[in-house]
């Protein structure tokens, strides 16, 4: 029936490419930590689109700064000057303390710019013979799927199938400071590329002090460290970027996903003047990057981030998450993880009703309950609400979750 989900689902299974499996919902509206669907159900969404929805679905200022700058001037390319893309260079740079920022769209495009950058520098600085710099990277590690994304890969889904890979990188264990360090005596190395907390892996945290121990390493051996922090940045884990956890300012910094709220593709790569001039003008750029409608759109959502204080409530709203999950009476959880509000409890295969049970199963139920949450890697559910939760919906939300995993007991 026309309208009906199905509908929906059936009108992109047919036209559109099938490089998604997404759970059977068909959303229209969203506000705040709120969604609903065709149908009129409200769902909690604890997935935030990756993390790019930080600041909740349709916050009015980030919106009223879109409609505002959308009437005026929306693309102009980088052949001319606009009278915002300098606005919104300073404020950026000042808001995380770096000389330049180099504007692109997407996550994995602030990757692909991250890699051109350190490559430059360590010809143009490091003296690296021309074509031999290497990049190390750890395993488990997911920043995209373009090819420079994929042959960075250890997951097969990924790479398996788009060869030839791009040579340059080198893979090693993460959170294994010992191989980090052997890795690093070779002297083509330019940089070292990790996420704080591996995300899309099962939001695996690394052992306390890896990060500072890391950067460290790198200053010894004159490489690099670059910090991937689209979906760990923007004050996800408590903190406005992961690595001031640990007190660690990284050579280049990533930033997509929540740096627009959700509203618009913007990501961002900051760096200082020593790095960042390596490129010259003809050697990287975009049509949309730096598009006044995207920068308008970002000042507003970082606003928002601050005047919210989003990154203090995302640290103490993940305090209460993370008790509520280690407190279910339940064989299915193996171990709930996380920093802030980027979280994951892993379970446990289990047969239910003499069929055998993954974490997709759990999720399928989350929704019939009102909660939406996506499994990785089969036996893991990552929980990552919007930051504007208050403390009485994650209770109202974690009822949903314990009453959901106590139902397959």
């Amino acid at each position: 029936m026309q309208n009906s989900q199905q509908y929906y689902i059936d009108l992109e299974s047919k036209y559109g490419a099938h490089n998604y499996h997404p759970l059977s919902v068909v959303l229209e509206k969203g506000s705040g930590i709120y969604v609903w669907d065709t149908d009129g159900k409200k769902y909690f969404d604890f997935l935030s689109a990756y993390s790019a929805v930080n600041q909740g679905h349709c916050h009015p200022r980030i919106i009223q700064a879109l409609q505002e700058q959308s009437t005026k001037l929306t693309l102009t390319s980088r052949a001319f000057y606009n009278n915002v893309l300098g606005e919104y260079e300073k404020y950026i740079t000042d808001y995380f303390g770096y000389d330049k920022v180099l504007p692109m769209n997407t996550g994995v495009e602030g990757g692909e710019t991250a890699i051109k950058l350190c490559r430059k520098w360590a010809y143009e600085v490091k003296k690296v013979p021309e074509n031999e710099a290497k990049i190390i990277f750890v395993n488990g590690n997911f920043w995209g799927r373009t090819i420079a994304a994929v042959s960075s890969s250890t997951d097969p889904d990924s790479y398996k199938g788009f060869g030839p890979y791009v040579p340059g990188f080198e893979l090693i264990p993460y959170d294994d400071l010992e191989a980090l360090n052997a890795a690093l005596q070779d002297p083509n190395v330019a940089g070292f590329m990790v996420e704080p907390i591996q995300g899309e892996a099962g939001v695996i945290v690394p052992q306390s002090g890896y990060l500072k121990k890391a950067f460290e390493l790198c200053k010894q051996n004159n490489v690099l460290f670059i910090a991937d922090e689209v979906q760990t940045g923007i004050a996800r884990t408590g903190k406005l970027t992961c690595c001031e956890h640990e007190d660690v300012k990284p050579d280049i910094l990533i930033l997509g996903k929540a740096l627009s709220g959700g509203v618009f593709p913007v990501s961002a790569v900051l760096a200082n003047d020593d790095i960042m001039l390596c490129i010259k003008p003809g050697e990287h750029g975009s049509t949309f990057g730096g598009n006044p409608l995207a920068c308008k759109v970002a000042m507003a959502a970082l606003d928002v981030v601050r005047d919210e204080n989003l990154a203090k409530n995302a640290e103490k709203m993940g305090e209460i998450f993370r008790i509520r999950m280690q407190n279910i009476k339940s064989p299915l959880i193996e171990i709930c993880r996380g920093k802030g509000l980027l979280n994951a409890i892993v379970i446990s295969p289990f047969k239910h009703k003499n069929e055998t049970k993954t974490a997709m199963d759990v999720c399928i139920r989350l929704k019939e309950n009102g909660l939406l949450a996506k499994p990785t890697h089969d036996h893991i559910i990552r929980f990552a609400p919007p930051l504007v939760i208050n403390e009485t919906e994650l209770h109202s939300a974690c009822d949903i979750i314990e009453q959901t995993i106590l139902s397959f007991n």
